[in-house]
């Protein structure tokens, strides 16, 4: 692969916004309860690595899928 393309993604879980004022406490408890970290992301957290994504700094991963879930819970 020579031509300078980078391809990777950023797979994130539920980021603490605006639109949690929409959802019941109980849904957004549910929410919370799969996430093995006990938190939500937070926008900076996603922004950040975009911005690092998308920099000089990163030149030499491809190919890479970057999970920003707290972990992934399958239960």
């Amino acid at each position: 692969m020579r031509t300078g393309v980078l391809v990777n993604c950023v797979t994130p879980a539920t980021v603490r916004s605006a639109i949690f004022d929409q959802m019941s406490k109980e849904h957004v408890q549910f929410m919370l309860s799969k996430i093995p970290m006990g938190r939500f992301g937070e926008v900076n957290e996603v922004a950040a690595l975009a911005a690092w994504l998308c920099s000089a700094e990163c030149s030499f991963s491809t190919g890479a899928v970057f999970d920003l879930s707290g972990g992934r819970a399958t239960y």
